[in-house]
């Protein structure tokens, strides 16, 4: 292989990393646009290779340009992914070492992948983690069957369960309170709106969460929209709340940054790594489309990636807890006036795209 044809396939492999850098900086909701959201630390991890066979094959001013134009789209990949490794500091403080029980809540999250039917993989983490708030997604009637010895210890909950891979269930041992599945842009795509009382007496506002995710030939308009109106209402009650499920967004997003600013919640995996939870069986081709968010009433006392349970997606299991010190050691970000007209501007086109 001769070292020219190598500088070309460098060149050509520079040029395709710079743009898929620079793509998301165009605020398109196309879902071509948006998927190249997602793969950050790919890129990242894909560059420094080219950049050596860049400088090892080719002098010309075409390499030394794109040799600069490599380093500077590591440096904006890096911008968007450090402050998802221990190099940054956490914005969610950690819990005591010993919290009161009575203040906490451990809750399980798991798309289930609606055609996966290792049912007892996911039984067995719930026995073997014992949370007391469970969320499915993808969840249909067979998944609803499999699951039903839950409610021999969850009997509080939601059966939404649905067979076009958005149906939700939500199992509580704790009771609930102003219980809402609502529809929020489009209408065969639910989310379940709780209140939940801790043995403390202490409530707090669970909203589980599964938009429609962007890809080539879909736009981001609906997930985009359904995440600010779950913000604001967050923003408007002002209580303890916590936002949970697949997102089909990744941490590191303007559209994850729009929810948290105007939801101002805080986001555990800051500080403490990115914790990627989809796809289960690509190993080089993750990325956290899995969250729990949470206002700053809390303090995170665990946050783990569960074993693969024959889904797509990996469970999160995190354990949530009041603290009368919570509030002054957590700064949640806040919206401005710019983060609100772009959150009005992505409702006013979601409602566009459903309707549609």
């Amino acid at each position: 292989m001769s070292v020219a044809f190598l500088s070309v396939a460098a060149q050509g492999l520079a040029l395709v990393l710079i743009a898929a850098t620079l793509l998301p900086f165009w605020r398109s909701r196309t879902g071509l646009v948006r998927t190249f959201d997602f793969p950050r630390f790919q890129i990242a991890a894909a560059i420094p290779p080219v950049l050596v066979l860049l400088v090892a094959t080719g002098h010309d001013p075409a390499s030394l340009v794109l040799g600069a134009g490599l380093l500077g789209a590591l440096g904006l990949q890096l911008r968007h992914i450090l402050p998802f490794t221990r190099l940054t500091a956490p914005t969610a403080s950690a819990a005591p070492a010993e919290p009161d029980p009575a203040r906490c809540v451990a809750i399980l999250i798991a798309n289930v992948l609606q055609s996966n039917r290792a049912y007892d993989r996911l039984l067995a983490a719930v026995e073997r983690t014992d949370p007391d708030l469970i969320l499915t997604l993808e969840t249909d009637a067979g998944w609803r069957d499999a699951l039903s010895p839950l409610r021999a210890h969850y009997p509080h909950g939601v059966d939404q369960a649905q067979d076009n891979t958005y149906g939700l269930i939500l199992y509580s041992r704790l009771p609930l309170d102003d219980v809402r599945v609502r529809f929020l842009i489009e209408d065969d795509v639910p989310s379940v709106r709780a209140g939940v009382t801790l043995p403390s007496g202490d409530r707090f506002t669970f909203h589980g969460v599964h938009p429609r995710p962007p890809h080539p030939g879909y736009s981001s308009a609906t997930r985009d929209g359904e995440l600010v109106l779950v913000a604001r209402e967050v923003a408007r009650e002002g209580g303890p709340a916590v936002v949970a499920g697949d997102l089909n967004d990744v941490a590191w997003s303007r559209t994850t940054r729009l929810f948290q600013t105007i939801g101002g919640l805080l986001d555990p995996r800051v500080g403490r790594g990115a914790y990627p939870t989809f796809h289960a069986g690509w190993p080089m081709l993750r990325w956290p489309l899995d969250h729990v968010f949470f206002s700053e009433h809390f303090l995170l006392a665990r946050l783990e990636r569960l074993p693969n349970i024959g889904s797509d997606h990996f469970p999160i299991l995190i354990t949530l807890c009041r603290d009368a010190s919570a509030e002054a050691v957590q700064d949640p970000p806040s919206a401005d006036a710019e983060d609100h007209r772009e959150g009005a501007e992505a409702v006013a086109e979601a409602r566009e795209a459903a309707e549609s």
